[in-house]
């Protein structure tokens, strides 16, 4: 059974309203003088609530060229070692070390000799590689460049340097822990860059669009993930730390403001749970 859990690790400052004292009766007028402006309409909460979410959002900047894309990418390594970074990292490496005695089995339980299985999870190592990410986000780049379209150039720009990150953070912890695949193929199990560079990406536009719009994309980062089990050439440990390390990039190049939402997957014992970061 598949069981999503939902952790809120930080709640939102809640909303204070204030009423506003009447003013005496022989100050109220209904009329417009000339010398009282009319007043702007009242936003309904629809508005605000769309302001709000704007205000979320990074901001498009002003050059999305090539210089910027380099120039972001120096920023961002500068700014991996932070509080936040440092707690999803935490977190992922807590839930690895969870699962890590039941890597064995859950491999076991996710292969089939069924064609059709076999078929549904054949599409995840294709998607889940870098060569495929990395042309999705220079499409979307190259696109957003040529039409003149600062807001798609810069969501490919972001999705660029996550996945550039993503590899920086996953490649030296794959040949410092040199952990044998399930298949014995070779010595780079751990961690799953599969599932970092997918939840990179879903981080990213889960940034940019926002996570309703973003939860089709955070399923595919799963299957991905599952993918990987099924295929039996990663532990759930792999794709648990992977996916954190993931999350860990794609917040990165999207910190604007002060309240970031970063989603992190995990496989517990019977079922799968996924983490909702507040910061």
């Amino acid at each position: 059974m598949l069981v999503i859990c939902v952790l809120l690790c930080a709640a939102r400052p809640t909303a204070i309203l204030a009423m506003k004292s009447m003013e005496p009766a022989e100050q109220q007028s209904t009329s417009t003088t000339p010398d009282q402006p009319e007043s702007p309409p009242a936003e309904g909460p629809a508005q605000e609530g769309r302001h709000q979410d704007d205000d979320k959002r990074p901001p498009t900047p002003p050059h999305t060229g090539v210089r910027a894309l380099l120039d972001g990418l120096r920023l961002d390594i500068k700014s991996l070692p932070s509080t936040p970074n440092f707690a999803i990292a935490a977190t992922g490496g807590a839930l690895a070390l969870a699962v890590h005695p039941l890597d064995p089995d859950l491999n076991a339980k996710l292969r089939s000799h069924i064609d059709a299985v076999d078929d549904i999870f054949a599409g995840g190592k294709y998607y889940g590689g870098t060569p495929i990410q990395i042309a999705l986000s220079l499409g979307t780049y190259a696109f957003g460049r040529a039409f003149d379209e600062p807001k798609v150039s810069h969501l490919g720009m972001d999705l660029l340097r996550a996945q550039l990150i993503s590899e920086l953070l996953v490649q030296p912890i794959k040949f410092a822990t040199h952990r044998q695949r399930p298949d014995a193929s070779n010595y780079q199990s751990f961690p799953s860059g599969h599932a970092a560079v997918t939840f990179a990406g879903a981080t990213v536009i889960e940034r940019h669009l926002g996570w309703k719009k973003a939860a089709v994309v955070y399923g595919v980062a799963s299957y991905v993930a599952a993918s990987r089990l099924h295929d039996n050439v990663h532990y759930a440990s792999d794709v648990v730390f992977g996916a954190a390390l993931g999350a860990i990039a794609g917040r990165t190049v999207t910190e604007h403001g002060r309240e970031t939402w970063t989603f992190v997957p995990a496989f517990v014992p019977g079922g799968t749970a996924l983490l909702l970061v507040h910061q």
